[in-house]
C-alpha cells in the first residue's frame, strides 16, 4: 500500500507522462544506479550473496534425477562451455510449443522431457540455483534475446503489456521506467528496467529471485492482479524487457537494493 502510494505521489510530482522509449543511446544497467557499497558487494564474488545460490547450482547440474537418472552434465558436460551464452538468448522460442519460455521453463522442459523428473517450482531454491549457475556462465557476454523473427509477435505483446497502464492507480511500467528514471521513489533509484541481471539477490528479499517475481511485486504495487508464475502475459514481457536490453552484457546473479 505504501509503495504504492509513494509511486503515485512520485508521478504527480513528475507531471505528464509521455511513455517514450529511452533511446539505445541512453539505455543503463540496473548495475550504474546502484551505491558503491551494493555495486562492490555484487563484483565480489566472496561477498555476492547470490553466488551461494550458483554454488548450489553446480551442485545440482551433477546430480544424477528422474527415472531416467539422468544429470544435467550428462547431455551439456561442461557448462562453462556448453552454457556459455545461453541465458543471452532467453526467453527463446520453442518450436514444439510455438511459443516463448524462459530459462527456468527450459530448465523445467529438460527436466520432464529427458530426465523424467517433476518440475522445479517457481522460487524454489533449486530452480533458482539451476538457473543461476547457469545465466552465471554467460557473464559479460551480450545480450542477444529478441534476433529470432519467430518472437515478433511476441515481443511485440510484451511491449503493449508495458506501455499498457493497469490497476487502480492507472499505471504502466513505462510511467516509472521510461519517464521517471533516475529519480527517486521512496528513497530508491528508479531504473531503466533492464533485466541484465537476473536471477539476482533482492536486499529487501534477503534471497535470491526470478525476474518474473519482480515484475509480480510491480504489477502488486500498483493495485492491479498479478499474472501466475509461467503465465504467458510474463514470459512476454520478460522477452520484451530482454529483448530492449540487446547488447548489454550479462551481469547474473546481481544484487540490487
Amino acid at each position: 500500500m505504501r509503495l504504492a502510494g509513494a509511486i503515485f505521489a512520485a508521478l504527480l510530482v513528475a507531471g505528464s507522462v509521455g511513455a517514450a522509449e529511452i533511446p539505445q543511446a541512453e539505455r543503463r544497467s540496473g548495475y550504474s544506479f546502484m551505491t558503491p557499497d551494493t555495486r562492490a558487494m555484487q563484483d565480489d564474488d566472496t561477498a555476492n550473496p547470490g553466488m551461494l545460490w550458483g554454488l548450489d547450482g553446480e551442485a545440482l547440474w551433477k546430480r544424477k534425477v528422474g527415472s531416467a537418472n539422468k544429470a544435467c552434465a550428462d547431455c551439456h558436460t561442461d557448462a562453462s562451455a556448453s552454457m556459455k551464452g545461453v541465458a543471452a538468448h532467453y526467453p527463446a522460442f520453442d518450436k514444439a510449443l510455438g511459443r516463448p519460455v524462459d530459462l527456468e521453463q527450459r530448465i523445467n522442459l529438460c527436466r520432464t522431457n529427458h530426465q523424467q523428473a517433476s518440475p522445479l517450482a517457481y522460487e524454489s531454491r533449486d530452480l533458482l540455483a539451476l538457473t543461476a549457475f547457469v545465466a552465471r556462465q554467460s557473464q559479460g557476454k551480450a545480450i542477444e534475446t529478441g534476433s529470432d523473427p519467430q518472437l515478433e509477435p511476441f515481443i511485440a505483446k510484451g511491449r503493449q503489456l508495458f506501455m499498457q497502464r493497469q490497476g487502480q492507480l492507472n499505471l504502466g511500467c513505462a510511467n516509472c521506467h521510461d519517464d521517471n528514471w533516475d529519480k527517486r521513489l521512496a528513497g530508491s533509484a528508479i531504473t531503466q528496467a533492464h533485466p541484465t541481471g537476473y536471477p539476482l539477490y533482492r536486499l529487501e528479499w534477503q534471497s535470491l529471485g526470478s525476474l518474473q517475481r519482480r515484475l509480480r511485486a510491480c504489477i502488486t504495487g500498483i493495485r492491479a492482479q498479478a499474472y501466475d508464475y509461467g503465465a504467458p502475459e510474463l514470459v512476454e514481457l520478460e522477452l520484451y524487457l530482454m529483448s530492449r536490453a540487446r547488447g548489454m552484457p550479462m551481469e547474473a546473479p546481481a544484487v540490487r537494493p
